[in-house]
């Protein structure tokens, strides 16, 4: 019951924020009519229950951050050089790509950091296995496919490690729990 409220109180907080984002001004009819929006969508379409067990850690929320700018910056570049090169006619791919940790948050927060860096979008997910199909563009031989199937691991790691819980780590490190 306790997790439940605590939900509930994070949703209703990220939907006033959302409101608040949206009118662009801080002001307290604006907290107050987003806090009324945020209890009558949580009411009127109750979010099915997602468990988070892990806790945010600052230095993996960093680490997150500036390597998705990075890799955001690289990806507009590689992908910008690729659309100027006339003649060229890039060959592309739909990867599969089964996640380790078996999570519906990582399975969403790996797909949405994929699909946001240029060249990548998710074409479909199977919950059941947690597994991501991914169409990547300039994908020209296997190994390109297994280094962008690397860079797919290495995004869920550092979600992970940003926010996941103790024993979603040790099933990174494929330590028993």
């Amino acid at each position: 019951m306790r997790v439940r409220w605590r939900d509930s109180v994070i949703a209703a907080a990220g939907i006033t924020a959302i409101w608040m984002l949206l009118w662009g001004v801080f002001s307290w009819f604006h907290l107050i009519t987003g806090l009324a929006v945020a209890v009558v969508v949580l009411t009127v379409f109750p979010l099915p229950p997602v468990t988070f067990g892990g806790r945010p850690r600052l230095r993996g929320l960093l680490r997150l951050a500036w390597r998705f700018v990075a890799d955001l910056v690289a990806a507009s570049v590689q992908l910008a050089v690729l659309a100027f090169r006339f003649g060229h006619r890039p060959r592309s791919a739909i990867i599969r790509v089964p996640l380790r940790v078996p999570s519906d948050l990582v399975l969403t927060l790996t797909g949405e950091a994929v699909s946001l860096i240029p060249g990548s979008l998710i074409v479909d997910t199977d919950q059941a296995s947690t597994t991501l199909y991914i169409h990547v563009i300039a994908v020209s031989d296997r190994a390109a496919v297994e280094q962008f199937r690397d860079s797919v691991y290495q995004t869920e790691a550092r979600i992970v490690r940003a926010i996941g819980s103790d024993a979603e780590i040790e099933l990174l490190e494929g330590r028993p729990s």
